[in-house]
């Protein structure tokens, strides 16, 4: 079975709402527009159930089969955009200045509530699907609150899936993996303290500056030599804030990053190594320095069954060429990982068909691919009724 025929006819209603998304993005914990336009349609679609406010914008929708099956699935997408000045050009383009769908959290949206109309129409299976429109994807951990606030406790599901759009592979493809599919997140905070004087005189100072190179040198020798090369991990400084002009030593130079890992005994290894390094080089110059490695996201970790599960579903729908296993994970975060540490299930990429010298995900001229909707809205219904089939 391809696309299903009845998604397929409100193709250009989805495009039109994934559109309209675009141009009114939201920020984390700020998608009250978002919100309020999801459980609306939820209401039109004639979904039973429509809660709204959990992580303060975040909306569920239930929705009930025919027969008296206790199976529940959880379905998640997330709707936050990112604080990323957009430059498509585009018709649909952001209105609002330094904020755009920077991640196609836009098309996310659009293809749950996709398969929510149809869902909702058809009841073609015998159980409950739960509909669970997340917030706060980027940086604010929507997934870790919606858990928090009893979200399976108040929704039981058996399993939960997510998806998301992975714009460098053919379009309408869908690529799978068992275990770590995404990494865990920390932030990294370095604060060096030294003493500032004129740039003629450095004697006089501590320069906090020379010893932030020395700390951001440093720092690519844990993964390089304390983890073992076979398993992954990465630090990242990307952002050094430090003076004001151009000969005067400051007080203080603030260092940030980000370190990914999969297994908990790296994340371990790179923070250790993180302390020890930045304040011992610190210490070293005269200097001192206030480290902050604050884990934000755990490993996205697929069961396999449910993975399986997923995999067939999308074959379903496109066909089993189209379907096929990564080739390893990516080193990305993603705060699904909450939920899948509270229930099995499986997250996968469904390929926009963006090339290499394309834009691609967190870039100010990225797109979602209006083209890849009705393929992820047919997944997600193809995977409800498959996993509750109605009984004979």
């Amino acid at each position: 079975m391809p696309v299903m025929n009845r998604i397929a006819e409100f193709h250009p209603e989805m495009t039109a709402w994934r559109r309209d998304f675009h141009m009114h993005p939201e920020i984390g914990l700020e998608e009250y527009r978002t919100s309020a336009i999801v459980a609306q349609k939820l209401r039109d679609f004639g979904v039973d159930e429509v809660v709204t406010g959990i992580a303060h914008t975040g909306v569920v929708g239930i929705i009930r089969g025919q027969g008296t099956s206790p199976r529940a699935i959880g379905l998640r997408a997330d709707m936050d955009a990112l604080p990323i000045l957009e430059a498509t050009g585009a018709p649909w383009a952001s209105i609002v200045p330094g904020k755009m769908h920077a991640c196609g959290h836009d098309g996310h949206t659009t293809m749950l509530l996709g398969a929510a109309k149809y869902l909702a129409e058809t009841r073609n299976f015998d159980g409950t699907v739960v509909l669970i429109f997340q917030p706060a994807e980027e940086n604010l951990a929507g997934g870790e609150l919606m858990v928090k606030e009893g979200l399976f406790e108040r929704f039981p599901v058996d399993r939960v899936f997510g998806m998301h759009n992975w714009p460098q592979a053919p379009e309408n493809t869908f690529a799978w993996k068992v275990g770590p599919v995404m990494a865990a997140v920390a932030n990294i905070e370095i604060t060096i303290r030294g003493k500032g004087a004129h740039g003629a005189m450095p004697h006089q100072g501590i320069d906090p500056v020379v010893i932030a190179a020395q700390i951001v040198t440093a720092l690519q020798s844990v993964v390089a030599r304390t983890v073992e090369p076979v398993e992954a991990g990465v630090i990242t400084i990307g952002h050094i804030q430090g003076g004001d002009t151009w000969n005067v030593i400051p007080e203080t130079v603030l260092l940030r990053g980000t370190a990914r890992w999969f297994k908990p005994e790296v994340g371990d290894l790179l923070e250790n190594g993180v302390h020890r390094l930045a304040t011992g080089i610190a210490e070293a110059f005269g200097a001192t320095a206030e480290v902050s490695f604050r884990r934000s996201y755990p490993a996205t970790v697929n069961e396999a069954e449910a993975t399986g599960r997923a995999a067939h579903a999308a074959a379903t729908v496109v066909g089993e060429a189209r379907v096929g296993e990564m080739d390893k994970p990516t080193m990305g975060g993603e705060d699904f990982s909450f939920m899948l540490n509270e229930r099995p299930g499986s997250y996968i990429m469904l390929g926009g068909g963006r090339g290499p010298q394309e834009p691609q995900v967190h870039h100010p001229r990225y797109d979602f691919n209006d083209a890849i909707l009705p393929t992820g809205a047919s997944y997600w219904a193809t995977l409800a009724e498959q996993l509750l089939p109605r009984q004979a």
